[in-house]
């Protein structure tokens, strides 16, 4: 059984039926990390639309991201979790971080080369929904404003999160064109990101730890290229 020292992060393009995809990987994260059948796992909603996996009354912490087509789902035996997914595309960086972020988050992406601010920008923002989530409240109460470590790129480190009662957060690699980010409570953790098919789609990738995006711009983007696949747990 997967340890319980490892967050899993299972990524899924699909052309319709988002809703299932979403169900069918929640599932699977049940299987995989609680070690029970298919028809054990059970998968709910809370009021606030938070999902909920369980396996012989044992809940399993979860997390799910969606944006244009893809789906992404993270778990973890054993701490709170969170996960954003987002589109490699051009935005207006600065302008959209002077409305929404704190002020050193402005003065950090005014500073990047201009290239780079968008995806500098992605990768506050996905950091940001992904402590939220791990959090409980999403980007209610200040999320936006919320401090967290400045990326320096997708790569395998965790960093910890300040101020926030022990989270850690960073970028792992996700395929071409993607952006993810995963939060996680307790101490830092190994990340796995897995292929989960899909027309088209191949994902990869692993790092060790230390229906509708929710950008308030939407910039659309595609990506087609691959990488190899790591697993399919």
């Amino acid at each position: 059984m997967p340890g319980r020292d490892t967050v899993y992060v299972w990524i899924s393009r699909t052309c319709d039926g988002q809703s299932e995809v979403t169900r069918r990987l929640l599932v699977r994260a049940g299987v995989a990390l609680l070690g029970r059948d298919g028809s054990e796992i059970s998968v709910e909603r809370e009021a606030g639309g938070r999902p909920r996996v369980r396996g012989n009354g044992v809940e399993l912490p979860v997390s799910v991201s969606h944006v244009d087509g893809v789906v992404a789902v993270a778990a973890c035996r054993d701490a709170p979790v969170g996960v954003d997914v987002e589109r490699h595309r051009p935005v207006p960086a600065v302008a959209l971080a002077r409305r929404w972020f704190e002020p050193a988050a402005v003065a950090w992406l005014r500073d990047r080369p201009a290239g780079d601010r968008a995806e500098g920008f992605l990768l506050l923002w996905t950091a940001k929904e992904a402590v939220g989530k791990a959090l409980g409240v999403g980007l209610r109460d200040g999320g936006l404003t919320r401090p967290v470590p400045r990326p320096d790129g997708v790569g395998p480190l965790l960093r910890p999160v300040p101020g926030d009662g022990g989270l850690w957060v960073g970028h792992p690699p996700a395929g071409p064109g993607l952006v993810l980010a995963v939060a996680v409570g307790g101490v830092p953790r190994e990340v796995v990101v897995v292929d989960a098919g899909g027309p088209g789609h191949e994902v990869a990738a692993r790092s060790t730890s230390v229906a509708r995006t929710s950008l308030p711009v939407v910039v659309r983007g595609s990506w087609s290229s691959r990488c190899r696949v790591r697993g399919r747990l």
